[in-house]
C-alpha cells in the first residue's frame, strides 16, 4: 500500500477500522492493543468494529546502549523471541539477555497490574483476535505477541498495524492468519515518521481509554 503518513494514533486507528470493515459486529471478535502506542490506535478499531477492547502487553528487548534498536521481545507465559541477525552482529551473550529480559519481565507484570486495574483478561479461546500496535519496525514485539496469543487456542489472529516495512510484513504474514497495513513506506526508517503527531502515549491515557471502551459496551 502506498505510503502515508497520519495525524495522530486515533487517526491511524479509524484508517485502520476502514480496511478491517468485514469484523464489524461480528460476536467472536476481540481486539487487543500492544501498550502503549497501540492502545490508541485500537480503542478506534474496537469502537468502529463493536468488538471488546483490551491490551495485550509485550516489551521489547533493547539493544543496551541502542534501546530503540530490538534484539528480541517477550511476552506473557514466558515467550521469547529474537532478532537473531541483530544478536549476532552486536555480539550480545547470553548473560547480557538474560539481564535485559529479567528487567523487561518486571516491567511487564507492572504493566499488566497497572492497566487492568484487578480485572482479569479477555477469554480468548476460539476468538478472532486483531492485534494492533503502533507500527512496526523490526516487528519483533508483534511476533512475540502472535507467538504467545497461539497459546490461548484463538480461532484466527489478525495483525493489525497503520505503518510498517515490507520485509517485517512478510515474516508476520507466515506467523498470523492475515496482516492488514495502511502504509508501506519505500524507504522505512522509523514509526514515527508516519505521524504528524507521534507524542508518547502514558499509563493513564491506556487506562482511560480502557475504561471508556469498557464503558461504551455497557451502554451498547
Amino acid at each position: 500500500m502506498a505510503e502515508r503518513v497520519f495525524e495522530d494514533r486515533r487517526d491511524a486507528g479509524r484508517v485502520l477500522a476502514r480496511l478491517l470493515e468485514h469484523y464489524r459486529g461480528r460476536p467472536d471478535v476481540v481486539v487487543l492493543g500492544l501498550p502503549r502506542g497501540g492502545v490508541p490506535v485500537a480503542y478506534e478499531i474496537a469502537v468502529a468494529l463493536g468488538a471488546p477492547l483490551d491490551v495485550f502487553v509485550v516489551r521489547k528487548l533493547g539493544l543496551p546502549g541502542h534501546e530503540e534498536l530490538a534484539m528480541g521481545a517477550i511476552a506473557g507465559g514466558g515467550v521469547v523471541v529474537l532478532n537473531e541477525d541483530v544478536v549476532r552482529r552486536a555480539g550480545v551473550s547470553p548473560e547480557t539477555l538474560r539481564e535485559v529480559a529479567a528487567g523487561e519481565r518486571r516491567e511487564l507484570a507492572r504493566r499488566e497490574r497497572a492497566y487492568r486495574e484487578g480485572g482479569a483478561p479477555l477469554d480468548l479461546m476460539g476468538r478472532t483476535v486483531v492485534v494492533v500496535d503502533d507500527g512496526l519496525a523490526t516487528g519483533a514485539t508483534v511476533r512475540a505477541a502472535v507467538a504467545a496469543l497461539r497459546r490461548h487456542e484463538p480461532a484466527g489472529i489478525v495483525v493489525a498495524v497503520p505503518t510498517a516495512p515490507e520485509p517485517a510484513l512478510g515474516e508476520l504474514r507466515e506467523l498470523a492468519d492475515q496482516v492488514v497495513c495502511a502504509s508501506t513506506p519505500p524507504l522505512f526508517s522509523a514509526v514515527g515518521f508516519s505521524y504528524r503527531d507521534f507524542e508518547q502515549t502514558t499509563d493513564e491515557e491506556v487506562r482511560d481509554l480502557l475504561r471508556a471502551a469498557a464503558a461504551r459496551r455497557v451502554r451498547a
